[in-house]
């Protein structure tokens, strides 16, 4: 995948197109990434010992890595991903401006 946890990204297609998020969970064996504050949807939970009064929950749905683009540190737009060996090291470069999106 082009995209880990942690990463800040911008939505690019759907209902919440154009919207901006961190990276909260990543599954890679299904494509899909869980983005703050994107694809909230309503859960009706049971009381719990958690959650004693139950009722409806706002979360976070997974969506599909294909609609979600790196944003570059340089210039803060949405960039494709490219690949470099760097100390005999594979890392992430964003396509925009060259900086290197791992830390």
């Amino acid at each position: 995948m082009h995209v880990k946890k942690g990463d800040k990204v911008m939505v690019i297609s759907g209902k919440d197109k154009g919207k901006q998020g961190i990276i909260l969970e990543a599954f890679p064996k299904k494509d899909r990434v869980v983005v703050e504050g994107v694809n909230i949807v309503k859960k009706h939970a049971k009381p719990s010992q958690v959650n004693p009064q139950g009722g409806i929950i706002e979360t976070e749905a997974a969506i599909h890595v294909s609609n979600v683009m790196p944003i570059d540190p340089k210039t803060g737009e949405p960039t494709r991903v490219g690949y470099q060996v760097v100390d005999d090291k594979k890392v992430r470069v964003a396509k925009k401006s060259g900086e290197t999106l791992d830390k």
